[in-house]
């Protein structure tokens, strides 16, 4: 079946069988690889995506329930101001280690700080709790989305 996609600001148009995962068309189809495959089951964030502004798992989000929905993934995120205050917090903290739950972390990040702009850490650990980082970064993790707040500020 063929669907047409907002995403990154750009209209696309995929062929898909009906209950295909999202995270898939972003990946297999449409060749953006930033978005990673952790779990599949929604539980890990590795996933991350933003429908219509707000952070979802891709991985259990279906192709044929996103009709007319904006869609950006870590692709887009610079040219966003929050998506760019977090990438320059990521950088200045050195939080990646192996790097491969980061995107989702972003998302989620960028999804926090667009609706709490100067959150407390208890709230940035409350709302990131989600995302699973098998390095164990969460402290860098946690600086960094205050560091970002403190950049959006400035």
């Amino acid at each position: 079946m063929r669907y047409t996609l907002k995403i990154n600001g750009e209209t696309k148009t995929v062929d898909a069988e009906p209950g295909t995962p999202l995270l898939w068309v972003i990946r297999d189809d449409l060749k953006m690889t930033g978005t990673k495959f952790g779990c599949g089951v929604a539980s890990c964030g590795a996933c991350t995506v933003h429908l219509d502004r707000e952070p979802v798992r891709s991985c259990q989000t279906y192709i044929d329930d996103i009709e007319g929905a904006e869609i950006t993934t870590i692709e887009a995120m610079q040219d966003d101001k929050i998506g760019a205050a977090v990438q320059q917090a990521w950088m200045e903290l050195d939080v990646v280690q192996c790097g491969y739950c980061q995107s989702g972390q972003i998302m989620s990040a960028v999804g926090l700080l667009r609706d709490t702009p100067k959150p407390t850490a208890d709230e940035v650990d409350s709302y990131m709790w989600g995302n699973a980082c098998r390095c164990a970064t969460y402290q860098r993790i946690r600086a960094a989305v205050l560091r970002a707040s403190e950049i959006m500020e400035a």
